[in-house]
């Protein structure tokens, strides 16, 4: 999906993601997909998961240093073997990019227990047990970087979202916690919060309409792309942002 209004942009590389060990979750289409692409174009080494198998083996078959994993991170199993297979496959892990989630919409009355538990376990519970599946592996390597992924949603309290704003709300103040317990061992942990980003699930939820005025409550024109997010992942989990942590970076070109 292309953005008119964007120029060609001639995208940084960083020499010290090359080589560079990289779990994805909810990598095979798009914010997700823009990441896979994103770190293998640095020659990074990539395995990424998601519940999508077609999407995620056509995307891998693209690239060399990429590697596909079928997993329902909703199933603390099938995550925790999925990250321990990934780990031993690559010989460690020297980055995890938490992206995975799901906003579909609802009601609060038509909300249930295991709705509420539902919901949780697609947009939050994943991101701590990947975390902690990655944890030693990076203590063993001198270090690491951990990216959550959050959402302007909760700041700005729209409508129809409160599980998964309840959930994004959550992510950053994990981020902070294991930031705080993690930053003696060198292991670095920041969010990522994306405004909305033009991709074609967001385009189920917006008309045209709606997408414009998106567009006038940004302070900048355009719609930003999964591109765009991917060049503040790469940044953070690159040694240039070595002395950041513990903090969430807004990508939304000033969506208020």
């Amino acid at each position: 999906m292309n953005d008119m209004t964007s120029p060609a942009i001639k995208r940084a590389i960083y020499p010290s993601l090359a080589g560079k060990r990289v779990v994805i979750t909810g990598g095979a289409t798009g914010i997700g997909a823009g990441l896979v692409e994103a770190f293998a174009a640095q020659n990074a080494r990539v395995t990424f998961l998601d519940v999508d198998t077609a999407s995620g083996e056509a995307l891998a078959n693209r690239f060399e240093t990429a590697r596909f994993l079928a997993c329902n991170l909703t199933d603390l199993a099938a995550l925790q073997h999925n990250m321990a297979y990934a780990i031993e496959a690559m010989g460690g892990i020297d980055i995890l990019v938490n992206n995975a989630a799901n906003d579909d919409r609802h009601k609060i009355a038509d909300v249930t227990p295991a709705y509420w538990d539902e919901r949780m376990a697609v947009n939050l519970r994943h991101l701590f047990f990947a975390a902690q599946a990655a944890i030693p592996a990076m203590r063993a390597a001198g270090g690491g970087a951990i990216i959550n992924f959050g959402s302007i949603s909760w700041h700005l309290g729209l409508t129809d979202l409160v599980l998964y704003q309840t959930a994004k709300a959550a992510i950053e103040g994990m981020t902070r916690s294991l930031a705080r317990e993690l930053g003696r061992d060198n292991i670095r942990v920041n969010a990522i919060i994306p405004g909305n980003v033009q991709t074609p699930r967001q385009e189920k939820w917006y008309t045209p309409e709606g997408e414009r005025e998106i567009v006038a409550a940004q302070c900048l024109d355009g719609r930003i792309q999964p591109t765009d997010v991917a060049a503040l992942a790469l940044f953070l989990a690159s040694d240039d942002a070595r002395m950041m942590t513990g903090h969430g970076h807004f990508i939304d070109a000033g969506w208020r």
